[in-house]
């Protein structure tokens, strides 16, 4: 019966579910608040309406008539509906240059996070922290899964992309009391704003050194010790910088990593994070995890291939970080510690090891679980752990493990055009 169900949606193209995820986003941005109101609800659900139902399970029946008015009926119907057409577009679609193709589907993709965040302030903020998550978790998988190492590192190098960014940013495009009267105009910081990223990025990766040198004489047990003391090293090296008001944080960085900003660079972190793991060196770092002896024996430098990846993995957790700080507008070393290092340590295995799309799934659900448990407070942190032991028992290497992206063919039609049904 299920799979009846589902047969029409088969053929449903990538293209045709933006298309209905868009009218249902739409839709509610139209008539969401007077329908919550219809349903009794104080206002639109901020987060799928879990938040509302944990804190007021009465509302529980109402939420969920809300849920299928405005997303699940209009989404399943457009998406029906349209899979003719949608397939016909993407054929044609499918005849240009890929890079064309793509920028089509993230165009879309865009509109539709972009018209959902736009009903409030929190989901906007939830949005920019969850693509985050998406980057730092990508570029742990490639030390941590295609690499096969275990790696504590991370926090650290995002913590040094963020100061390094934050103290550009502030020092040369902020009349700040700490560093004085700004030396630019405010007006070229956005502009000199990516170059600040990438610095910090760089920075990350110069200590991303400091873990990979030793790691060519240690594994296992004996890396996550060594990465784990370069954490504690950076998070006490800030703590005890005044220049950067050491343990009382920095603050005062501006507002310039709005959703369009976050977005494009996690879009251009999966697409370098993907070819990099889909090419020569990432074959390589697979070798170096299934047998290291015997890939050092068919000629692969492990010493090159292990630098290579704990500096590309430690540049995207400093651009991460960087734009953690300037998302948060505030950043102390709390909030570089163990914490930061056990939730992403969680979306990574919970998401899948060696897998771009597991690394997507992880961040999000990880993310998105967190604030929708928000409301249990303490209980949030027995459900999420409790969660994801089920997750290592059923399914150790994680959700979706050992599964890279294939652009071509996640963007090409789904049936020829006229075959809609």
């Amino acid at each position: 019966m299920a799979g009846n169900l589902w047969k029409p949606y088969s053929r449903v193209p990538l293209l045709g579910w933006f298309f209905g995820a868009l009218v249902a986003v739409t839709l509610e941005r139209l008539a969401g608040a007077p329908l919550a109101q219809f349903l009794g609800l104080q206002k639109i659900p901020v987060l799928f309406g879990f938040s509302d139902m944990l804190k007021t399970p009465v509302s529980i029946p109402n939420v969920l008539l809300y849920l299928l008015a405005v997303y699940v009926v209009p989404a399943a119907a457009v998406t029906r509906l349209g899979a003719s057409p949608a397939n016909g577009i993407a054929a044609a679609l499918y005849r240009f240059p890929m890079a064309v193709t793509a920028a089509v589907h993230l165009a879309l993709l865009y509109a539709v996070l972009h018209v959902w965040a736009g009903a409030s302030d929190y989901r906007v903020l939830v949005l920019r922290l969850t693509l985050i998550a998406v980057m730092l978790t990508l570029s742990l998988n490639v030390i941590n899964g295609y690499m096969g190492e275990f790696s504590c590192s991370h926090p650290g190098f995002m913590a040094l992309g963020a100061y390094c960014a934050s103290v550009l940013t502030i020092g040369l495009f902020v009349d700040a009391e700490l560093f004085g009267a700004a030396s630019l105009s405010p007006a070229l910081g956005r502009f000199l704003f990516p170059v600040a990223l990438v610095l910090g990025g760089l920075l990350a990766s110069f200590g991303g050194l400091f873990v990979a040198i030793p790691s060519f004489r240690t594994r296992g047990d004996y890396l996550a010790i060594i990465s784990l003391a370069f954490l504690f090293i950076v998070k006490s090296l800030i703590e005890n910088l005044e220049f950067v008001r050491g343990p009382r944080g920095l603050s005062g960085q501006p507002d310039w990593a709005d959703l369009p900003t976050v977005f494009l660079w996690t879009v251009l972190c999966v697409w370098s994070v993907n070819n990099f793991v889909r090419s020569t060196i990432g074959k390589a770092l697979n070798a170096v995890r299934d047998n290291e002896m015997a890939a050092d024996a068919m000629t692969v430098d492990t010493r090159k291939t292990k630098i290579a990846a704990f500096l590309f993995g430690a540049f995207w957790a400093g651009v991460a970080g960087g734009l953690f700080a300037h998302v948060m507008r505030y950043v102390n070393p709390g909030n570089f510690g163990i914490q930061n290092l056990a939730e992403v340590l969680a979306m990574v295995y919970f998401g899948g090891l060696n897998s771009v799309y597991g690394s997507i799934v992880g961040a999000v659900s990880i993310s998105l679980l967190g604030e929708a448990l928000r409301p249990l407070e303490i209980f949030k942190w027995i459900i999420i752990p409790l969660l994801l032991i089920l997750v290592m028992i059923f399914r150790p290497t994680g959700l979706i493990a050992f599964r890279d992206l294939d652009v071509a063919s996640l963007l090409k039609p789904k049936a020829n055009p006229g075959e809609g049904g």
